[in-house]
């Protein structure tokens, strides 16, 4: 038995899944993708949450069939994306990768200071679309926090009544979350972790959190005497996620060794899986393929029954 083996995620009992999430959810964590119980998510929400400009690294990418083609070829989980690009594509990948639609998000253009994505569309679209779960990105800390809680509790309940897993996008925004270690501080992710399974969501996205010795000193206790290292920290958080799945983020590109590390430690730390984008599609096709089969050697020591 790996190590990995050993740190056990919560069942689909456990998170008291209805037949509708548990069904849509055996379809993106044991049908699709590594196929074991881990989950490798491709997402391309980013053209609306950062522009055109992340398609610069790989002009090819900001072809959405492109980002489909490699979905299909290095045997992804499933796609995250919003309605316009859903409508335009999905109906020729049908079946041949599951769908995450993401149905709120913002421009950048606004400071994060006072974040707040409104929908774009719907949970009922999602269901018209074949969708096997849906994205919705909550940001812990904004000022506007008792509006996204609210309206983020509209859409649990709409995941409800049509048995739709809830993916939450949980991330920490504020100048109160600034002034307190910033937005990668364990403090603050392990927060996002904590908020996105009190509100009800069943797989929450998060960023990796970052030790910065000379930040310590602003974290509320008891943060401000932890050290850690990547796996660590991400057990952590993990640990304050409870009977919620979580997925780490990517972030912006990295070095191979950089991006294989961080999928190591996700793992280890007893993570169900990854939300990887510009570390795929803005590498070239072939390192691209090549990033998806290392990953997809690596999660075969993670699966669960």
């Amino acid at each position: 038995m790996s190590n990995a083996t050993a740190i056990r995620r919560p069942t689909f009992d456990e998170m008291n899944l209805s037949t509708g999430k548990r069904t849509r959810l055996h379809r993106l964590m044991y049908e699709h993708g590594p196929a074991n119980g881990t989950l490798m998510i491709l997402p391309i929400d980013q053209g609306l949450e950062h522009g055109p400009i992340d398609f610069f690294d790989n002009p090819e990418s900001i072809d959405t069939d492109w980002i489909y083609r490699l979905a299909v070829a290095g045997k992804f989980s499933g796609i995250a994306l919003h309605i316009g690009l859903a409508e335009k594509y999905q109906k020729n990948y049908a079946g041949r990768v599951p769908l995450v639609l993401k149905i709120n998000g913002k421009t950048n253009v606004p400071a994060d200071d006072d974040a707040f994505s409104p929908l774009t569309s719907s949970v009922e679209d999602a269901v018209r679309l074949g969708a096997d779960a849906v994205g919705y990105t909550l940001y812990v800390g904004s000022p506007a926090q008792d509006v996204d809680i609210a309206q983020c509790n509209d859409v649990r309940r709409e995941c409800e009544r049509y048995g739709m897993p809830l993916i939450v996008w949980a991330y920490p925004r504020g100048a109160a979350i600034k002034a307190k270690g910033g937005i990668d501080s364990l403090y603050a992710v392990d927060y996002a972790a904590r908020v996105a399974c009190e509100v009800g969501c069943d797989i929450v996205k998060l960023n990796e959190p970052k030790y910065e010795a000379d930040k310590a000193a602003v974290l509320p206790k008891p943060y401000n005497t932890m050290q850690f290292n990547d796996v660590e920290g991400l057990k952590k958080v993990v640990k304050s996620a409870g009977r919620t799945l979580v997925l780490v983020s990517g972030g912006s590109k990295m070095g191979d060794d950089a991006t294989i590390q961080k999928a190591r430690a996700a793992m280890e730390s007893g993570c169900v899986g990854l939300i990887f984008g510009r570390n795929m599609w803005q590498r070239a096709w072939d390192d691209a393929l090549s990033m998806s089969t290392r990953m997809h050697e690596l999660m075969k020591g993670y699966g669960q029954e």
